[in-house]
């Protein structure tokens, strides 16, 4: 069994990763960006309940790197553990046994962005 990864170094390896794209697909990546900016950009919806359904979805969908981008944002718009929480269990809700155990992982990426100076 690997060891839990650390969300902070996985966060820095993927950004590290997408630099070519970053150069090589430029459009695409600024089209990106855009979406993202313009997805999670305060309307009806505030930012850190948007975050909380991007999270959701990262952990229904089990993507490691979701966990720690969408993690770091939520730690830094202020979700409280509570909060969390709630919105893992209906992530587990919607995605069942895979999504509990990527719940769990979800968790540990909160906590080491909490932790963080």
């Amino acid at each position: 069994m690997s060891a839990i990864p650390s969300y902070t170094d996985l966060t820095r390896e993927v950004s590290r990763n997408l630099t070519p794209l970053r150069t090589h697909n430029a459009d695409v990546m600024q089209g990106f960006g855009a979406l993202s900016k313009a997805a999670l950009a305060p309307g009806a919806l505030d930012e850190k309940t948007k975050e909380l359904i991007a999270m959701a979805i990262g952990v229904a969908n089990r993507c490691d790197a979701c966990l720690g981008f969408h993690a770091k944002a939520l730690v830094r718009l202020g979700a409280t553990p509570e909060e969390f929480r709630e919105m893992l269990g209906v992530a587990v809700y919607m995605g069942g046994g895979p999504s509990l155990m990527y719940a769990a992982n979800a968790m540990a990426a909160y906590e080491e962005f909490s932790k963080a100076p």
